[in-house]
């Protein structure tokens, strides 16, 4: 088996986000090159947000803020680097399918890379940009809490806490908001 990075969606934020949210579950590459030609500085909305956060989801083209690494058959590295080399054929006028099969491969293995010494599950996040005239990206490695992650609501907001030297309960000091 290997390993390939896998669209994940932790909330719906993806939706919003970007110009298009790929679907969870979809193998997916980094996605730099659909930015070759543009420039950082011009970039707005959506499309700058895909820029700098976004990996490419192989089903629908749309865009996931994190991917995990997740183990993949020959088969399904195969479909990913067919699905990549159509689009890359339909979309960017790849000038034959052995053209187009070249460059699915590089960005297929380099994936497969980012994915190689990390176990199963661990998630990676991107950063893309631009220094002078090269496209330059980060990825992070995030790991999931062995603990549950308590929600929002559960957190304590206020709490009580005594203060050796205080006033006795009973004789705490009086605060008149209208007078503020």
């Amino acid at each position: 088996m290997i390993r390939l990075p896998r669209t994940i969606r932790l909330d719906p934020s993806d939706t919003l986000i970007f110009p298009a949210a790929a679907e969870p579950g979809e193998w997916a590459v980094p996605g730099g090159f659909l930015f070759w030609d543009d420039d950082e500085t011009t970039l707005v909305g959506k499309r700058r947000q895909a820029f700098r956060a976004g990996f490419l989801g192989l089903g629908s083209f749309g865009w996931s803020t994190l991917v995990e690494v997740a183990e993949a058959s020959a088969e399904d590295r195969a479909a990913a680097h067919a699905a990549l080399a159509d689009f890359l054929r339909r979309c960017f006028g790849a000038p034959d399918a052995a053209a187009a099969a070249a460059a699915a491969e590089e960005e297929i293995a380099f994936a497969q890379s980012l994915c190689a010494d990390h176990p199963p599950g661990t998630v990676l996040a991107l950063e893309r940009r631009i220094e002078g005239t090269t496209q330059r990206e980060r990825f992070r490695t995030l790991q999931r809490r062995s603990e549950p992650h308590r929600s929002f609501h559960s957190l304590p907001v206020f709490g009580i806490v005594q203060v050796d030297g205080e006033e006795e309960a009973g004789a705490a000091e009086q605060v008149d908001l209208t007078r503020l």
